[in-house]
C-alpha cells in the first residue's frame, strides 16, 4: 500500500487537551497537589489503512493520548472522532470496531493460553478461531500452557492476539514488542505489515526508533504535551542534517579544510581530533571533502558520512525542545 492509497480519515484530532487535577495553574486538590496537563492542545488525523507512529520521550503525553483515542477517558478540551465517533460518548458505536494492545494485558494466570482467547472471544464480535489466533502471533504450539508459565515475550504476543480477535478496522498498539527477542520482534513487524496491507489503520507507541522507521507510513513526536513536529518519516529526518566525520591527519586543522560555504556545510564540532561536518547536500559535501583529501595526498581515518537516522532527529528534536 502506498502513501496514496490511504482512504478519508479514520480518526481527527481537534485541539485535544487532558488535565489531570484541577484546573488553573497553581491550583491544588484538597491533598496539596496541583494540576497537570499532559496533553496540551494537540491536533493530527490519520487516514484509512495509514499506520500511525506516536513517539516522544517518557512523559510526553503518548499514553494519555491514546487513552483518549480509546475511549478510555474523556478529553479535558478539543474534539477526537473515531469512525466518525466520539469514543467516549459514543463507545458502543466505536468499541466493536477497535483492538486494544495495553502495554499490560492483565489477563487470569491461572488460564491458558487457549483458555484466555476462548473467554476473549465470546465478548468479542466476530471473533477469529481460537487457533487461528494463536497460529498468527505464534502461539499455537503453546495453546495449553498457563499464561503464569509463558515468557514476557509469549504474554505480549499473547496479548497481540486478543488484540487482533476481532478484526478491527482500527487497532491500537502501545509498546507492542516490549520483551521480544530479535527474532520475535521481526515476527511482529510482519504481522503488523500484514494487517495494514489487509487495510487495518494501526495507532503505534513505542520507544524503538527502528521500529517507528520501519513501520510507520507517517509519525508524530511529542513533548511535555504537545506536537514537536509530524510527517512521514523520511519528511522528518529530511529536517535535519547529514553528517560526514573522520579523523584529521596530524598537523591539519579544521581550517586547513575547504571554505564550509564551498562544501556545503552548515556546521561542525570537534572532539579530539575528529571532526563532525553537518549538511544539507551530503552528496556535494562527501565529494569536496574526498577531492580535498587526494589532492594533499592523505588518508582520512574513521571517514563515515551518512543521512540522518529517525534516532538523530529525535534526539536533536528533543534536545533543542529541552534547551528552550
Amino acid at each position: 500500500m502506498n502513501i496514496g492509497d490511504f482512504g478519508a480519515n479514520v480518526i481527527d484530532v481537534t485541539g485535544l487537551r487532558r488535565r489531570y487535577g484541577p484546573p488553573g495553574g497553581g491550583r491544588k486538590n484538597k491533598k496539596g497537589k496541583a494540576g497537570y496537563e499532559a496533553v496540551r492542545g494537540i491536533d493530527f488525523s490519520v487516514a484509512r489503512g495509514e499506520l500511525f507512529a506516536l513517539l516522544g520521550t517518557n512523559g510526553a503525553g503518548k499514553t494519555s493520548t491514546v487513552e483518549l483515542l480509546e475511549g478510555l477517558a474523556a478529553p479535558t478540551g478539543g474534539k477526537v472522532r473515531v469512525l466518525g465517533h466520539d469514543p467516549y460518548a459514543e463507545r458502543a458505536q466505536v468499541r466493536p470496531r477497535v483492538g486494544v494492545m495495553l502495554q499490560e494485558g492483565g489477563f487470569p494466570s491461572d488460564l491458558t493460553a487457549a483458555e484466555a482467547v476462548r473467554m476473549w472471544a465470546g465478548t468479542t464480535s466476530g471473533a477469529r478461531p481460537v487457533d487461528e489466533a494463536l497460529e498468527m502471533v505464534g502461539l499455537a504450539r503453546r495453546r495449553d500452557v498457563r499464561i503464569k508459565m509463558l515468557s514476557g515475550g509469549e504474554r505480549r504476543r499473547l496479548d497481540l492476539a486478543m488484540a487482533t480477535l476481532g478484526r478491527p478496522e482500527v487497532l491500537f498498539l502501545d509498546e507492542p514488542t516490549t520483551g521480544l527477542d530479535t527474532e520475535a520482534r521481526h515476527t511482529t513487524w510482519e504481522l503488523i505489515r500484514g494487517l495494514r496491507a489487509d487495510g487495518t489503520t494501526v495507532v503505534l507507541t513505542t520507544h524503538y526508533l527502528e521500529e517507528a522507521e520501519g513501520l510507520a507510513d507517517r509519525l508524530a513526536i511529542m513533548h511535555r504535551g504537545r506536537i514537536a513536529t509530524t510527517g512521514t518519516v523520511a519528511e522528518v529526518v529530511a529536517s535535519h542534517p547529514a553528517q560526514i566525520s573522520f579523523e584529521l591527519p596530524d598537523g591539519f586543522l579544521a581550517g586547513d579544510l575547504p571554505p564550509f560555504p564551498e562544501l556545503g556545510v552548515d556546521g561542525h564540532e570537534t572532539t579530539g581530533r575528529t571532526i563532525r561536518l553537518f549538511t544539507s547536500d551530503l552528496q556535494r559535501a562527501a565529494t569536496g571533502v574526498l577531492l580535498w583529501a587526494r589532492d594533499k595526498g592523505i588518508e582520512l581515518r574513521g571517514l563515515d558520512a551518512r543521512s540522518a537516522s529517525l534516532e538523530e532527529a529525535f534526539l536533536r528534536i528533543a534536545k533543542g525542545l529541552e534547551d528552550k
